[in-house]
């Protein structure tokens, strides 16, 4: 309310600019992806999303650098700090998310999630996680390039929380490169983890009043190379806990649930983490 009251012509511009971008990128759907062919309409999603995230991009004034070479396909695994991570990552290159499947209820955000191919993941039910994995795979197998973020969650950026890889593990065993990258937001003025991030106890609608303020947000993806190509990310300040190997839950005192986890992809994963440059530890029950 401060920002409207401060700057109220700007913010119902962009209000009104912001609104105008979905109503094109809904209409740029119906023309390119409505009437797709089945065998690349995943693709031609992707590449709707890349240019629908570069417009909205520039509605909230983020600048965009980027560390590296960027992937065009494969698994590209990162760190999670706001939901503008999918317009980062996407305006990169064409991309297909795995997320919760509570996104493809959120207003607005879930309608254009389900019309990316978003691969959703029950977490609460285990059963399921073959067919996730299964719609994981066949994404991959369309040569497009697939974004996890392994944490589950988004966090104010202080800190990389514990990876959940278990469920990733069978899209690891595939003939697919993988990636980690590295995401990180910088205000001129103002704290990162309360204007940028959504986490803790932060409800969705307030976030995009937050990134009306007047200033330009610069994100930095750094990838997956040797850590002389980050050095700029300072990315030995941060401390990286990776969990893999099989997971157990007790039923009773003689039964218990388990999966048939090797930690292949967790190893996989620490070793990109650590050429990045990330002091990387690792929890196993194998």
């Amino acid at each position: 309310m401060n920002s409207w009251l401060k700057h109220p012509f700007r913010v119902t511009g962009r209000l009104f600019w912001l609104g105008g971008e979905l109503l094109l990128a809904t209409l740029n759907y119906t023309i390119h992806c409505a009437a797709c062919p089945r065998d690349s309409l995943l693709s031609a999603r992707a590449a709707w999303l890349q240019n629908t995230s570069r417009r909205l991009l520039r509605v909230f004034r983020i600048e965009t650098q980027f560390t590296g070479d960027i992937p065009s396909s494969g698994l590209l695994v990162s760190n999670h700090l706001s939901y503008l991570d999918i317009l980062v990552l996407s305006a990169l290159a064409p991309c297909v998310f795995v997320a919760k499947r509570e996104v493809k209820h959120w207003p607005v955000f879930g309608w254009f999630a389900k019309r990316a191919g978003t691969v959703f993941v029950p977490r609460e039910q285990r059963l399921q996680a073959v067919q996730t994995v299964n719609e994981i795979e066949a994404a991959l197998q369309t040569g497009v390039l697939v974004v996890i973020f392994p944490e589950g969650t988004s966090s104010g950026g202080e800190t990389v929380l514990p990876f959940k890889s278990s469920l990733l593990e069978p899209a690891a065993r595939q003939t697919h490169s993988l990636t980690a990258g590295l995401l990180q937001y910088e205000l001129r003025d103002g704290d990162v983890s309360e204007e940028v991030c959504y986490w803790k106890d932060m409800t969705l609608v307030p976030q995009p009043r937050r990134q009306r303020r007047p200033q330009a947000t610069r994100s930095t993806v750094a990838r997956g190379s040797p850590a002389d190509e980050a050095r700029g990310c300072h990315l030995k300040t941060i401390k990286v806990i990776v969990t893999y190997g099989p997971s157990y839950e007790l039923i009773d005192q003689v039964r218990r649930l388990t999966n048939f986890s090797t930690g292949e992809f967790g190893v996989h994963l620490s070793n990109q983490l650590a050429r990045v440059g990330l002091e990387v530890f690792c929890l196993t029950n194998a």
